[in-house]
């Protein structure tokens, strides 16, 4: 039998002293309210109202099963407030420092039409999986090899000064012998700061005859963007980021370089989620593509 919904239509009858109006402050019809009591009193085994009385009257076994009937129905409602809570909680997800907070507001705004409430907590990318490893977060956007990732977005050189169309070779950057003219600098923001990209470009800059000084990460993207924005140093970022920036963005042409995002979580169904339902929401917050498909 349904034996919370019997304690609550017992405990509405029992305090209004009427099927009627027990019914009434239950939100059920009389019909209900008595079929209810019925059921609880042949669960129980004893009588809980004595009928033969046009008021609703309490058996003595009645009055001794009202103030238990009472605590299972306060407990019956504390847990249902406390399910519509659990299920609206935020989901904490670390990010990339590169999203926008317009491509946050977005993301949050379709991740609601699924029953999904996100904060969002930007971190660096070495950051993110260690704040799901010490449960600050219970998700996180992790930087993987392109190969690996569910997301992608190719990576290119950004600048204020005017660039000749088609790819930007690294070589192109070398110094002359005479050393006058000024040595442009590729700046590299913290979210390259990982195997993956890092490692690949300095191997190309050291192929290619450049200084080490000339690719650079930088301790911050605002001051990464500060010095490109000052000079006619360059910024490894997507084309996406480089669009937001207000900066030229070309391709690299000795060498093809994307990051790369998976989802990371605490359970693994908050990671599937996010993965299944958010999938092209997230893409767009990243300034990526789905992988397989064309970035932005």
């Amino acid at each position: 039998m349904d034996l919370v919904g019997g304690c609550k239509a017992f405990v509405a009858v029992g305090e209004a002293g009427s099927f009627t109006r027990g019914a009434a402050l239950a939100g059920i019809p009389q019909s209900v309210a008595s079929r209810r009591v019925s059921a609880l009193e042949h669960h129980l085994g004893e009588l809980l109202f004595d009928r033969s009385s046009r008021k609703a009257v309490l058996t003595p076994f009645g009055r001794d099963m009202l103030p238990s009937a009472r605590r299972l129905v306060r407990l019956a409602d504390a847990m249902e407030q406390d399910a519509h809570r659990a299920r609206f909680r935020p989901l904490r997800i670390a990010v990339p420092e590169t999203c926008t907070t317009r491509g946050l507001a977005e993301l949050d705004s379709e991740a609601r039409a699924h029953e999904l409430f996100l904060e969002f907590r930007p971190a660096p990318p070495g950051e993110r999986s260690e704040l799901v490893r010490t449960h600050e977060v219970r998700a996180a956007v992790t930087a993987v090899p392109a190969d690996n990732g569910v997301w992608t977005a190719p990576l290119g050189v950004a600048g204020i000064a005017a660039m000749q169309p088609g790819a930007v070779y690294l070589e192109s950057l070398r110094v002359g012998r005479s050393g006058r003219l000024p040595r442009r600098r590729i700046w590299l923001q913290p979210e390259d700061d990982v195997p993956h990209v890092r490692d690949r470009l300095m191997r190309i800059r050291d192929s290619v005859g450049l200084l080490p000084a000339q690719v650079t990460v930088a301790e911050s993207l605002t001051a990464a963007t500060a010095e490109v924005l000052g000079s006619a140093d360059l910024l490894v970022c997507s084309a996406a980021q480089a669009h937001e920036l207000g900066m030229t963005w070309r391709g690299i042409g000795e060498l093809r370089i994307e990051r790369g995002f998976d989802i990371e979580a605490v359970v693994a169904e908050d990671a599937t989620r996010i993965r299944d339902r958010l999938r092209h929401a997230v893409a767009r917050s990243l300034g990526a593509a789905v992988a397989g498909q064309e970035a932005r």
